[in-house]
């Protein structure tokens, strides 16, 4: 059985949680989770890509989650798994020391305004804020500093860490998480101009965010100038991105770090946005698209798939030589057409 104080646990537990199969000693304890180089005999390690194969022979683990095609080549207890990252996944969580810390309660510092309701064991710590009007679901947690902005819902089980602002008027749903120094439903960037200067326009919408949405440390979600910025269910958004107001990310989509997106353009379900990439604003992105790192798409995308812009990094000189043919490229074209045209277009 699992020790509650010393989070032990048996390999017979762990299997049974992650509905794999036991290879050798399922009473074998094990209390942490290691890379198989670092493991050491009372950790469990994992075996997801076959690149770290070399380091199961050397393994000091105590048991090795692995698929069961390597089960054969494992010199400890193994767990075998068909999805062995998914595996590992759910056994981060279970010794995540975040997750094992008892309960803080209402930290006397925090300031929590008249017609704030909070739910059961919901937890708020030092020198946060909630305003008037706020809905903060059972069990969530305010991290210290946290702002969570007048008349916004903040889901059940949800966890918003140090020195998060929530905006006035943003719904979040369950389970969400947001890391650090994210902004949710700070203003969109509206002006109008008169020929000589800038005039704000007031930004009038929200966000709404579903169920299980991750936003990194530093991220920032702007509200909608009239209607809501909408983030699907289940919605992965890395460190450093910047969404503008309007925008839609459709369900069980993900952004890696310093994506950008410009104002109401939609992103449809299943879609990945690697590293840096940027979005032009008003653009249609249909379900199931990745764009691979540092592309720029100015256009909407309408059926899924892997697309690309830019080129891949290569000597200066190399780069110095074609960036003087791209500077031909259109007389290249145009010249290219009239023989084509002289000679019938064969």
């Amino acid at each position: 059985m699992t020790d509650a104080i010393s989070h032990r646990y048996t390999l017979h537990d762990l299997a049974e949680r992650l509905g794999a199969r036991v290879v050798g000693d399922s009473n074998v304890p094990v209390s942490g989770l290691a890379t198989l180089s670092d493991a050491g005999p009372d950790e469990i390690s994992f075996l997801a890509n076959k690149a770290y194969l070399k380091h199961l022979a050397s393994t000091r683990a105590a048991a090795v989650l692995l698929h069961p095609s390597h089960a054969g080549e494992c010199p400890v207890t193994c767990l075998t798994l068909d999805n062995p990252y998914l595996g590992y996944a759910e056994l981060s969580r279970l010794f995540d020391p975040l997750a094992q810390r008892p309960p803080q309660g209402v930290h006397p510092s925090a300031v929590i305004e008249a017609g704030a309701t909070l739910g059961t064991d919901v937890q708020v710590g030092p020198n946060a804020v909630i305003e008037a009007g706020v809905v903060i679901g059972a069990r969530a947690v305010i991290g210290p500093g946290s702002v969570v902005g007048a008349d916004s819902r903040i889901g059940a089980d949800s966890r918003l860490h140090a020195n998060v602002t929530v905006c006035h008027g943003v719904v979040i749903g369950e389970r969400a998480i947001l890391h650090s120094g994210c902004v949710i439903g700070g203003d969109g960037f509206g002006f109008a101009h008169d020929g000589s200067r800038w005039h704000k326009i007031a930004q009038l919408g929200g966000v709404v965010m579903g169920d299980d949405v991750e936003v990194g440390s530093c991220s920032s979600i702007d509200r909608g100038a009239l209607g809501d910025t909408l983030i699907g269910n289940d919605v992965k958004i890395d460190s450093q991105v910047q969404i503008a107001h309007n925008v839609q990310i459709g369900d069980h989509s993900a952004l890696a770090g310093c994506v950008g997106i410009a104002g109401s353009t939609k992103v449809g379900k299943h879609c990945m946005l690697g590293g840096g990439v940027g979005l032009s604003g008003h653009l249609t992105i249909c379900d199931g698209v990745q764009v691979t790192g540092m592309s720029l798409v100015t256009n909407s995308i309408h059926e899924p798939g892997v697309y690309s812009s830019g080129t891949g990094a290569m000597s200066n000189a190399q780069w110095r030589k074609n960036a003087v043919r791209f500077k031909q490229l259109d007389d290249i074209a145009k010249r290219l057409a009239r023989l084509e045209k002289h000679h019938g277009g064969r």
